[in-house]
């Protein structure tokens, strides 16, 4: 489980890398600065250049140094407009397609900003050395920048090459089964930053009751995170401990309760329950959309929209649901391996802090219930359910398999209103009955198969 550093470095970082701008800004402001150096280097060693090096520059004149590089120019933004329009009709797909919480994912790949980024500085590059090539008239002396030149032009051939592997990448990305690899392994690693494996963690115990007063919350939006470290000064300043009921990912509204606090000495007083609010809002971060820094849930919530959208009348995909609900099953059974669950912060001077987390039983509701209503009517997306609940009692710990069964339950009423022919109720059921031996208490932890101590 990371540190809070950690944790504001992770957000910090997702914020960025879910925006297109920021590396092709830098690459721009980058390629300005070499078309203006560039130039310099030209005119004080171009007398000095090797002959080897002469003889692979460019050796045109003025003009023809302004014919290639205005031809690289216009080119390179014509081919960056089209690299654009692309992109958005990816995420148009996307959002129509699969689901409008996936535009996040499309738009963090690293491999769109870098075309971006590649295209943008060759064409300002060139338009900048460009200014500083002089052909000779107006009693000007010519001065041609071959190295800038040769470099504009090498810029290009690597832009035609990044142009052909961009849509070689495009055609991959907008695979449905690309796009549950990236969330799925997008979540895994929000699951391995932000929990801590089981029995490793620092598990909550219990706030007094009774002696709660709200926090109310000072902004609306999704919480996006949780800066523990703030939360423990406000903590150890107003001698209470602080109680953060609202998940990551929870859409909270500014004048609702987020958490509670609790007062060491009695309850706190008007002004400074209004002061540690103030304070308390000021350690959480809201925003318009959920991220993955601290939202464990959030490749759940992404994974179950595509299956959702999948079963929908309008797609009738069942085939992309079931691959859905396959790394459903993969990111709850790295969850089951985890401490869930409300953790406990503390520091010293009594400063102690309890910051909600999902259980289990949540994130299993929340990945299985729409599906399981809308799939009712296919016994392949009601057996890969089943299937799922197989493969989660093999992760899960002891406690944790009425869970399991509790969900099996609530699949087997779901299967038993639904319109199955014989064959397909007679495999559901022994798929059935397989989970309720896995999800069994008594089983055999070496052989499932063996209850109370026979076949």
């Amino acid at each position: 489980m990371s540190s809070a550093p950690a944790a504001v470095a992770r957000s910090a970082k997702d914020a960025l890398r879910a925006q297109l701008w920021p590396l092709p800004t830098v690459a721009i402001v980058v390629a300005v600065t070499l078309g203006l150096v560039l130039p310099r280097v030209d005119a004080a060693v171009d007398d000095r250049l090797p002959g080897a090096v002469t003889a692979v520059v460019f050796g045109g004149d003025g003009n023809a140094a302004s014919t290639v590089l205005d031809a690289v120019a216009s080119s390179l933004i014509t081919v960056t407009s089209l690299t654009f329009s692309l992109t958005v009709v990816t995420l148009q797909l996307a959002s129509s397609q699969f689901s409008p919480r996936l535009l996040r994912t499309f738009t963090q790949d690293l491999f769109v900003q870098g075309t971006l980024a590649l295209f943008l500085s060759t064409f300002a590059f060139s338009l900048t050395v460009l200014r500083s090539v002089r052909s000779g008239g107006d009693g000007q002396d010519p001065f041609v920048p071959r190295l800038a030149v040769t470099t504009a032009f090498v810029l290009a051939i690597l832009s035609v090459i990044g142009l052909v592997l961009f849509l070689a990448h495009l055609t991959r990305q907008i695979r449905v089964e690309t796009m549950l690899h990236e969330v799925a392994r997008d979540a895994a690693g929000t699951v391995r930053s932000v929990l801590a494996p089981r029995g490793e963690g620092n598990p909550a115990t219990a706030v007094a009751p009774g002696r709660g007063q709200p926090l109310l919350s000072t902004s609306s939006g999704f919480l996006l995170r949780v800066d523990t470290d703030e939360l423990l000064k406000a903590s150890r300043q107003a001698g209470a401990v602080l109680e953060i009921t609202a998940l990551p990912g929870d859409f909270i509204v500014q004048g609702a309760p987020l958490g509670s606090a609790h007062g060491r000495q009695g309850p706190l007083s008007a002004d400074q329950l209004t002061e540690l609010a103030e304070t308390v809002g000021g350690s959480l971060r809201t925003g318009p959309e959920r991220t993955a820094a601290q939202d464990v849930g959030f490749g759940l919530r992404q994974l179950t929209d595509v299956a959702n959208k999948a079963l929908s009348p309008g797609i009738n995909d069942p085939t992309t649901a079931i691959h859905a609900i396959d790394h459903i099953s993969v990111v709850l059974s790295q969850l089951a391996g985890c401490e869930l669950g409300p953790v406990e912060h503390t520091a010293d001077e009594g400063a102690r802090v309890v910051v909600n987390r999902p259980d289990l039983e949540h994130l299993v509701e929340m990945s299985l219930t729409q599906i399981r209503r809308y799939g009712a009517g296919d016994p392949l997306v009601m057996g890969r359910l089943y299937l799922l609940l197989d493969e989660l009692a093999w992760n899960v710990p002891a406690t944790d398999l009425g869970l399991v069964d509790r969900e099996r339950r609530r699949l087997d009423a779901t299967t038993a209103s639904a319109d199955f022919d014989d064959v397909s109720r007679a495999r559901l059921a022994a798929i059935s009955a397989r989970v309720g031996t896995m999800a069994s208490p008594t089983r055999d932890p070496v052989d499932p198969g063996i209850i109370d101590g026979a076949h």
